[in-house]
């Protein structure tokens, strides 16, 4: 029997960070598995930034998640080297018109990276570190994406930089089949630049400044313990802890973001891989309910 197993690579750059985003990204994989016409799902957690382990390109899916620090500290050291190895044997195995694609997602710290790889913009620190519940503005390009095209024209997101990624290349993402699809809500400061929040370089490649795997249990929970709150306060203020505070508890924000962004990634990926076996099992339901229905008529008749 065909193993139909979609194999998720689920890299981790958190450098043996306390967090709650790899506990996040597995319970997304975790609750696809089967969704689609019964397909099994599988994956496997690398050590990528602490350990410079990487995964081969056997993996159906990867999944490169967000971490601390400069996206530049990681510069001439053997995992980044590695990493960067990956993506560009990704990319191109994807350009050579294969029939099973290679399906990425970049997500904070991966997202700057990988902006720096494809040469998409121009990365900084910021003035000072965005820290919360932020809202993000799509673009018109968002209309049309598979994705983003499900959220509204204003989302919120968990977002948690201190650098940003800006004066994008305009040429390069034309050359590459590029889109910006949301960039930073409108600044307290106009004089500060809007940063790219989201980005897809391909049908199979797209990434997000921001967290969209982060849930409100987690992050209220992290963020009401004493040692958060009085970190928060001190370098926010009190106002701007209880607007993150208020925005995690509607479930109009970041609960919708996480709902769609990653889990339809997903959907759409296993989709596109396992086409024939979906519209196997789609065509076996469809055989069942007209036999049903025969079976219903006879008893009927009978």
């Amino acid at each position: 029997m065909k193993d139909t197993t979609i194999h998720v690579a689920i890299l981790d750059l958190y450098n043996n960070e306390p967090n709650q985003g790899m506990r996040c990204l597995k319970e997304i994989v975790s609750n696809t598995d089967r969704v689609i016409a019964n397909i099994p799902i599988t994956y496997r957690v690398l050590k990528t930034r602490s350990k410079a382990e990487v995964p081969d390109t056997s993996f159906d899916i990867y999944i490169s998640s967000g971490g601390p620090g400069s996206p530049f500290e990681g510069e001439g050291t053997t995992w980044e080297k590695k990493y960067f190895q990956l993506i560009e044997h990704l990319w191109n195995h994807n350009q050579q018109n294969h029939i099973s694609k290679k399906y990425v997602f970049f997500i904070c710290h991966s997202f700057q990276m990988m902006c720096r790889l494809f040469t998409l913009a121009h990365i900084r620190k910021r003035n000072m570190r965005s820290f919360g519940i932020i809202p993000i503005c799509n673009t018109p390009e968002a209309k049309t994406d598979p994705l983003f095209s499900l959220l509204p024209d204003v989302y919120y997101a968990a977002d948690f930089r201190q650098y940003e990624v800006v004066q994008p290349d305009m040429k390069q993402f034309q050359a590459l089949g590029g889109a910006i699809l949301s960039i930073e809500g409108i600044r307290k400061n106009p004089a500060f630049e809007r940063a790219l929040m989201a980005v897809r370089l391909s049908g199979e490649m797209v990434g997000t400044q921001f967290h969209p795997e982060a849930d409100p249990k987690s992050m209220l929970y992290h963020f009401q313990q004493p040692e958060r709150k009085q970190q928060v306060i001190a370098e926010y203020g009190e106002e701007r802890y209880r607007e993150m505070i208020n925005r995690l508890e509607d479930p109009d924000n970041i609960l919708l973001t996480r709902k769609i962004i990653l889990p339809r990634f997903l959907i759409q990926a296993i989709r596109q891989l396992r086409s024939e076996e979906i519209a196997l099992s789609d065509s076996e339901k469809s055989l069942a309910a007209t036999f049903a229905d025969e079976t219903e008529e006879l008893t009927k008749t009978g």
